[in-house]
This record gives structure tokens, C-alpha cells and sequence, in this order.
């Protein structure tokens, strides 16, 4: 099963979070375009990039995986694929598309952020509490091990 959390998460990495346009490096600076204040005044504001990485974690006894990366998001949960991107609206917003129309988890607003542990409310009424993660990394609690008894083809 940790396997298969981690290639959840590796798709995630791979689907939404990259862009389709050109790498030249002009491109990717939208998200820092933001003015660059000191001082985050809490309560889940502060920049796209604060939230950048990989987070993982369980909601529901079901793993959550979030990526953000050049304020691009791309989320999987309870079987939906999502993305979208993280925008400032007085606080850090997430504002997401699922491709199977799915709304529990389209538009979420950042709760807290102590850059190792992510808080998102989203508006249907779900809560994320996720952990900052390396790359390939699965949420933890997942079982680990491969299955046994599995009958062979």
C-alpha cells in the first residue's frame, strides 16, 4: 500500500503542477510577482509560494495529497484528481477543478500555515490538515508492506 501512496503523489507532482507553456524562465515568476512585504500577519495569509511543496496527510482515514508549485495546485482525495491554482483574496485561497466534477474540494481557504503543517477549510464543508513532505513521500498511518494472500494469475 505505501507503493501505491506514493505513486499517488508522484501523479499528483506530475498532473496539474507543471505547466503546458514554454520553460523560459520569464513564465514562472507570476507567483512571486506578489509585493514582497516581510512579515506574514497569520491566520493562513502570506504568498502563493509559502504553500509550495508537497503536503500529504489522512481526512477521513483517506490519504490527501496537495501539490503546489509556482502557485499551480494540484490536489488528490477520497479518488478525485483536481486542479487549479492558489490566489490571494485577503487570505491564501485555493481554487480548484476536479476532472470528474467533484466539488468537496474546489474552492479552500488557507486555516494556518506554520510551514510544516498546512490547514485548508474548504467550502463544502471538508478539513485538511496535511504534513509539508518530500517528494514521493506517502501520508503517514498508510499500512505499509504489500499485501498477502493475493492469489497469483
Amino acid at each position: 500500500m505505501s507503493a501505491a501512496a506514493a505513486g499517488l503523489v508522484a501523479a499528483l507532482a506530475l498532473t496539474g503542477c507543471g505547466s503546458s507553456e514554454s520553460d523560459d524562465t520569464g513564465g514562472g515568476d507570476k507567483a512571486s510577482a506578489a509585493p514582497t512585504e516581510s512579515g506574514d500577519t497569520g491566520g493562513g495569509e502570506g504568498r502563493p509560494r509559502d504553500i509550495e511543496g508537497t503536503w500529504t496527510g489522512l481526512s477521513d482515514g483517506k490519504p490527501v495529497a496537495l501539490s503546489v508549485t509556482q502557485g499551480k495546485a494540484a490536489l488528490l482525495a477520497d479518488g478525485h484528481a483536481c486542479t487549479g491554482e492558489v490566489q490571494e483574496t485577503g487570505r491564501q485561497t485555493l481554487s480548484l477543478k476536479c476532472a470528474d466534477g467533484n466539488t468537496d474540494r474546489t474552492t479552500g481557504s488557507v486555516e494556518s500555515n506554520d510551514g510544516t503543517t498546512l490547514v485548508i477549510s474548504w467550502d463544502a464543508g471538508k478539513k485538511d490538515t496535511l504534513k509539508k513532505s518530500d517528494a514521493g513521500e506517502p501520508p503517514a498511518g498508510l499500512p505499509t508492506g504489500l499485501p498477502t494472500g493475493v492469489p497469483a494469475p
